[in-house]
């Protein structure tokens, strides 16, 4: 099983602006001073290990995480991200199209669903696209933000064989190979968490949710749901002051409860995701700094891995 990312920012797409470039170049011009750049070896070289917020980006698109290791393809919300999931498919002429998309629904916020009037397998006759949740509103959702007068293609236009189906949650459901299992989250409307595994090999996927006073209680519903995971991709779209005051009942949480809850679930690899929109690459660098330092602290000896999520991460179980 492996994690793709594409989309891993919340609330609303973010792209990168000239500003943001340009503080990158002068970084990168400052780290280049007394360097020999002489060779495309040397300028590989020197790129490379530069910090990741001055020779990348995390990216804009919102949520969308693709679960790789079946026939069908897996994927976890609709934001933007599925976008660039879809356009790269088509640009590779995969032989795996027409195709069965399996699409898991954590919540209908527009963040989560944008991206589909965008995704291009959604137009090709022969594809069956079957998109699930836990919300009773979930075709409504879909079939509204497409429209009149917002969007020129009427739902019912696309060509793909779409289905819907709505899911009791805290059950167990096969899906394309994995066993899934859901959980309802803190979030306005109300969102679902994912727990997905196949041969030995748990992904949880916990995206916009918050967690209260009750996270310290060592009988938290959450413990179980998050436990052993060998990768658990977590709401850390707050800072702990933001999540905890100014942004309290907001529906979402920080690295910090990241850290603290992975840690007492025996989490191997922590992926911050649902990244705060206004926050800058160097800023998010920083966080990720900080989360670290923070997890060695709270957990002493541990060994879990810690990750911030970009757009075009690849995350193998």
């Amino acid at each position: 099983m492996e994690l793709k990312f594409w989309g891993t920012c919340g609330s609303l797409p973010a792209p990168i602006n000239a500003q943001s470039v340009n503080r990158k170049i002068i970084a990168a011009l400052q780290a280049a001073q007394g360097q020999t750049l002489d060779t495309r070896e040397a300028m590989d070289k020197f790129i490379a290990n530069l910090p990741f917020w001055v020779r990348g980006t995390y990216g804009g698109n919102t949520p969308c995480v693709e679960i790789v290791g079946g026939d069908d393809f897996v994927i976890i919300d609709a934001g933007t991200g599925l976008r660039d999931l879809g356009t790269h498919l088509m640009a590779q002429g995969t032989d795996r199209l027409p195709g069965r998309f399996h699409i898991l629904m954590s919540h209908l916020h527009w963040d989560h669903i944008q991206g589909f009037p965008f995704f291009p397998p959604a137009y090709i006759p022969g594809n069956k696209i079957i998109i699930y949740g836990c919300h009773d509103e979930i075709e409504i959702a879909f079939r509204h933000q497409q429209g009149s007068p917002v969007f020129p293609v009427a739902f019912d236009h696309l060509g793909a064989d779409i289905q819907f189906v709505v899911f009791e949650s805290n059950k167990p459901h096969e899906i394309a190979g994995f066993n899934v299992t859901t959980m309802q989250q803190d979030h306005p409307n109300v969102s679902y968490g994912y727990r997905i595994e196949k041969d030995g090999k748990v992904a949880v996927y916990s995206s916009d949710s918050e967690h209260r006073d009750d996270m310290h209680r060592p009988n938290y519903r959450f413990l179980d749901f998050y436990r052993d995971a060998d990768v658990l991709v977590f709401d850390a779209q707050y800072t702990l002051a933001d999540a905890v005051h100014h942004k309290e009942d907001w529906g979402h949480s920080s690295n910090i409860i990241a850290v603290e809850l992975a840690v007492q679930s025996g989490v191997k690899h922590l992926c911050l995701f649902h990244l705060e929109h206004t926050h800058s690459d160097e800023t998010l660098h920083q966080m990720f700094e900080d989360t670290k330092g923070y997890a060695e602290f709270f957990s002493g000896d541990s060994t879990m891995k810690i990750s911030l999520a970009y757009d075009g991460l690849e995350v193998p179980l």
